[in-house]
């Protein structure tokens, strides 16, 4: 059982050349609605995040890495500064933050000082309550909000469900809902790094790369790319598989602890998806990951999205 550095911008969604599909399956987007069903504190979750740029700015140094999520940060004027800056993406950027790191059933809220505008993000997965409640950022906090930011990535701005597996700050498991192994069988990927000191962010296959015919809206994850740059999920690095990284796994081996990369070692966590949201060239439908064309491969997939116009 498992029982922008921050701040970062999401900036503007990268358009596929396969349909758009509507982000799903939740009415409001909102990630903390996601597996409500389920008891608490899961890794059940959905990922929407685009990113085209992580941007760096003075809320890492002088708001929330040193005050936390609490009122004394919420209410620090270099959040307010940062917030201001675009409050649509700042709310969404919190909703992810807040989420990966504040537990099942608290809320933190924030209400912008020249609008009197409230705004409210729910917390899910704990992965960092101690910084959640107000204390100032470890490095093992920092890193889990990085890796979570990242495995919440998705380059196509739809919601896709996955299982996140992984220690907390406490080096306590995410809980493992039951059948959630059974349920998402395919390895995605390992996710680890520190957006707080410009150390990077990572990602590697926790599996062989996908065949040319094949794709996913999870791009940044499981991947045809095995190591380098994927403009498409820049800053993201791909470095190979995670099982050539220098990784400890879980005593079941379901998930990775960490993992050593260019001599620091990461927390990190695992993702898992289930077989459907990995798509064929073939199969008759045309993707939001495959693009027209006249062959067979995912990129250029005449046999299910037709002849390019």
């Amino acid at each position: 059982m498992r029982s922008k550095p921050l701040a970062v911008l999401m900036l503007a969604a990268l358009w596929s050349c396969g349909p758009q599909e509507p982000w799903n399956p939740r009415e409001d987007g909102d990630p903390s609605s996601a597996t409500q069903s389920l008891a608490g504190s899961n890794g059940l979750t959905l990922n929407g995040l685009v990113v085209n740029g992580l941007v760096v700015n003075g809320l890492v140094v002088n708001g929330l890495v040193v005050n936390g999520l609490d009122a004394q940060g919420l209410s620090s004027p270099s959040f307010a500064d940062w917030f201001s800056q675009d409050p649509a993406l700042s709310d969404r950027v919190m909703k992810y933050v807040v989420y990966c790191a504040e537990n099942w059933g608290v809320q933190k809220s924030y209400t912008h000082p020249a609008t009197g505008i409230t705004y409210t993000w729910n917390g899910w997965l704990g992965l960092a309550h101690n910084w959640a409640s107000g204390d100032p950022a470890t490095v093992v906090d920092q890193q889990l909000i990085s890796a979570c930011l990242a495995a919440h990535v998705n380059t196509y701005g739809m919601h896709v469900q996955l299982s996140l597996l992984g220690d907390k700050a406490t080096n306590r498991p995410l809980y493992i809902a039951k059948g959630e192994l059974e349920e998402y069988t395919t390895r995605e990927a390992c996710f680890f790094g520190n957006l707080f000191t410009g150390e990077g962010l990572y990602a590697g296959n926790d599996r062989n790369t996908l065949p040319p015919e094949k794709s996913t809206p999870r791009r940044c994850g499981l991947s045809q790319t095995l190591s380098g740059v994927d403009p498409e999920c820049a800053p993201i690095i791909r470095v190979g598989s995670c099982e050539q990284l220098s990784c400890t796994l879980d005593r079941d081996a379901n998930y990775y602890r960490t993992c050593t990369y260019q001599g620091i070692t990461y927390k990190v966590l695992t993702s898992r998806l289930r077989p459907s949201d990995v798509y064929t060239c073939g199969d008759g439908v045309c993707q939001v990951s495959e693009c027209c064309g006249t062959g067979g491969t995912a990129d250029n997939c005449g046999l299910d999205c037709g002849p390019c116009s």
